[in-house]
């Protein structure tokens, strides 16, 4: 994570983890020891660590201290613009890829699990009508009657009466 340094409207810059204000010296020390900066606007909260950079180039430049040779100064003005408009056709490539994927995406997974519920749904409904079904027929059928069963326990257990077990044969 970024060491972040908040510029004051009066320009004095200060050092949020220390606690204290610091120099664009300050800052280009912790740089040259590996410590990213991140330089915001108290006000705006607008990112100004590349301005800030530029300016302790530019401030070692005019003390005389031979910072960024001639040549490569040269070739960043030359590429800057160039490497701005590829390196935002790549960011604007690389967006539009990862929404239309992201849209492909969420559209399987809002049609699938539909059509899965629905069958599910189905087959649950078309259970529960045959359970309703079962239950109104046996609502709709008489109660069995006990009273002929115990007189009669032939037919309680499947078989046709005969004459002689209506009325057994009488004994002369």
């Amino acid at each position: 994570m970024a060491r972040r340094i908040k510029r004051y409207d009066n320009r004095k810059l200060y050092d949020t983890e220390t606690s204290e204000y610091v120099s664009l010296s300050d800052i280009a020390a912790l740089v040259r020891q590996g410590t990213t900066v991140e330089v915001v606007d108290k006000a705006t909260g607008e990112d100004i660590t590349a301005q800030t950079l530029t300016q302790i180039i530019l401030e070692e430049g005019k003390n005389g201290a031979p910072v960024i040779p001639p040549d490569l100064l040269h070739t960043l003005l030359r590429r800057s613009g160039e490497a701005l408009d590829t390196g935002l056709d790549q960011i604007r490539s690389t967006v539009d890829g990862l929404v239309e994927r992201s849209l492909g995406q969420l559209k399987r997974l809002v049609q699938g699990p539909r059509r899965r519920e629905l069958d599910d749904l189905r087959r649950q409904l078309r259970h529960l009508e045959h359970r309703l079904s079962v239950l109104l027929d046996d609502l709709d059928a008489p109660p069995p009657d006990t009273s002929d069963t115990q007189r009669h326990p032939e037919e309680a257990s499947g078989q046709t009466p005969t004459a002689e077990s209506v009325h057994p044969p009488s004994q002369d």
